[in-house]
């Protein structure tokens, strides 16, 4: 099957080309932390020969409580991942919650990320289309597989078809969230790049006492479970200190761990791909 292929940098992202990873911080904590981190991603990633796009938020506009840590905001935020690019010469990805937010951002980011829980705001996806960079849409905990066409389309009516589908797990009662695998080959029949949120698809929503849980422990697991689909990349965020994380820590893979996780991931990309499709229709 033909699929469609994004073009992000000299990066290209199709369903049927190699694993991309969209990786890095949750949120921007620091400006030594996030350069750190980033060199630590691009130096696995290039000794891998893996494609890299930087990943992290200058603002976390959904947590849970009105107390959580946010980020460092859009200006600061901002003028930390144009220090990533312009140092260590990688893409960069990172989410907006506004309209009047996206023309700023998509200056600095090759790829601007629609939130989950922001998937079907008309408005911020007319003003995300209309800067005309590549989009990671993320897939809402409470959207179908097949009701992401009518998100594709809201993009594609404002001209812009550098398009990727995002899954990162489906609401599944309180405090839960569950991966449908079968969802996968859904909404690739969309010929979109499909990524595979998978730190986030570990989160327990509202599983403490004013912020999400998660699950670490299982990343390998469901990463291997999600890429068995034969998808275009990983969606990953890593931390050195876990447990002290100021967001999400719970569902972040250690980054001493990216190395020997990111080998795992990448061989049996290579294995799933290297093998034909069977129509068992």
């Amino acid at each position: 099957m033909t699929y469609k292929q994004i073009d992000i940098a000299n990066i290209s992202v199709s369903n049927n080309l190699p694993l991309v990873l969209f990786g890095g911080l949750n949120v921007l904590e620091s400006r030594d932390l996030t350069l750190s981190v980033a060199e630590n991603f691009k130096a696995t990633c290039a000794e891998l020969g893996v494609p890299l796009v930087f990943k992290a938020s200058f603002d976390k506009a959904n947590r849970s409580s009105i107390n959580s840590f946010r980020g460092p905001g859009l200006e600061e935020g901002l003028n930390w991942l144009a220090e990533v690019k312009s140092q260590f010469n990688m893409p960069i990805i990172t989410d907006i919650h506004e309209p009047d937010q996206a023309a700023a951002v998509s200056e600095i980011a090759e790829v601007l990320q629609l939130p989950a829980f922001l998937s079907r705001q008309t408005d911020l996806i007319v003003a995300m289309a209309k800067t005309g960079a590549a989009i990671n849409i993320k897939k809402a905990q409470f959207l179908a597989p097949r009701e992401m066409l009518h998100v594709l389309k809201k993009f594609e009516s404002e001209g812009n078809q550098r398009l990727m589908l995002c899954e990162r797990g489906s609401s599944f009662g309180y405090n839960n969230l569950v991966v449908d695998m079968l969802g996968f080959s859904i909404m690739k029949q969309f010929d979109y790049p499909v990524i595979f949120d998978v730190t986030h698809a570990l989160q327990k929503p509202g599983g403490l006492a004013n912020s999400a849980d998660g699950r670490r422990q299982q990343v390998t697991a469901l990463a291997k479970a999600g890429l068995s689909q034969g998808i275009a990349g990983l969606f990953l965020e890593a931390h050195p200190d876990p447990d002290n994380a100021l967001c999400d820590g719970h569902c972040a893979l250690r980054l001493d761990q990216l190395k020997p996780f990111l080998r795992q991931m990448q061989e049996l990309d290579g294995l799933i791909k290297s093998q034909p499709d069977i129509d068992t229709a």
